[in-house]
């Protein structure tokens, strides 16, 4: 295969991120005759179909294989620029996947120093959050150079490492337990109590009842909260028994807001972080280098200052 065109490559990831033509040309300040022809012109070198015109449009398998290519590009672009001093005409995007439960406890925090110099150095960071089971699947198809993430194996091409341990409690308000179950939570009452659930993915409520009771598959009142921190406001006020982050309720539980439920049963969840080995490593090891490398050693130290470490 002949060298792929960089400019191309820029469209099709502009494609990936807007969703339709008239934005991603917009985005590059070309038109959107010349996004198709470029994309047409990628397609027919690589003899594949990259992209599923739907609204909003797709990547093929191919397209997200490429994908992968140009955010790798463009990151070692924006590091040499940056190395080099240069001024970026527009603000570089670096998507990493993160868990929204990372994201509402230690992440900013571990990310606020990198940020502040962002506003300065010309990139911009793009937070993208899911489950962390499925955050992985952002890199794996090229959406994102960085995950935060459960999986313990590195993709290849990938670096991976860990992070620590984030320990789930389950908690209740005091309302609702000296109105619905004052003897406390039990085998024999659990499943006509409601459980608050971040979304369809989310089977945390489930393992904790499984270890608390021995129980294989346990069915579950369940109410759905997709927010971290609305999730953990709906149990304050009572909407349902949470499982949530001993970091995110450590202070309500001090202060008597939320009661901890069988607080001898935890479930400890293992993150790890996961980024596209751009660089070799005696490059990526100096300081300054390359910006995705400087976000991965913010987030280990946030880490280790927030989490618990194996």
């Amino acid at each position: 295969m002949k060298d792929l065109d960089l400019a191309a490559l820029q469209c099709l990831a502009a494609l990936a991120d807007e969703g339709n033509f008239e934005r991603a040309a917009q985005r590059l300040n070309i038109t959107q005759s010349a996004v198709s022809q470029r994309l047409r012109a990628l397609e027919a070198q690589v003899g594949q179909l990259l992209v599923i015109r739907t609204r909003p449009l797709r990547l093929t398998e191919q397209g997200k294989l490429l994908l992968r290519l140009a955010r790798q590009i463009q990151a070692l672009s924006s590091d040499v620029a940056r190395e080099l001093g240069l001024q970026q005409t527009a603000m570089e995007r670096l998507p990493i996947a993160v868990n929204a439960d990372s994201l509402a406890t230690w992440v900013l925090p571990a990310l606020d120093g990198l940020v502040q110099q962002g506003l300065q150095a010309g990139y911009g960071l793009e937070l993208v959050v899911d489950d962390q089971d499925f955050t992985h699947d952002w890199l794996r198809q090229g959406a994102v150079l960085g995950c935060v993430s459960t999986v313990r194996e590195a993709l290849r091409g990938c670096l991976v490492q860990p992070l620590g341990v984030m320990r789930y409690i389950a908690v209740a308000s005091p309302a609702l337990i000296a109105g619905r179950f004052p003897e406390g939570l039990t085998p024999v009452n659990f499943s006509q109590l409601p459980f608050l659930v971040f979304n369809r993915k989310d089977d945390t409520q489930v393992q904790w009842v499984s270890r608390a009771f021995g129980l294989r598959a346990p069915t579950l009142q369940e109410r759905y909260v997709p927010s971290s921190e609305a999730y953990v406001h709906a149990v304050q006020m009572g909407w349902g028994i949470g499982v949530a982050p001993e970091l995110q309720v450590r202070p309500l539980l001090a202060s008597g807001a939320l009661v901890a439920l069988r607080p001898e049963v935890t479930l400890d969840v293992a993150l790890f972080w996961h980024q596209w080995k751009l660089l070799p490593d005696s490059v990526a090891q100096e300081p300054g280098v390359a910006l995705l490398t400087e976000v991965g050693r913010a987030l280990a130290d946030g880490a280790r200052r927030a989490l618990a470490q194996e």
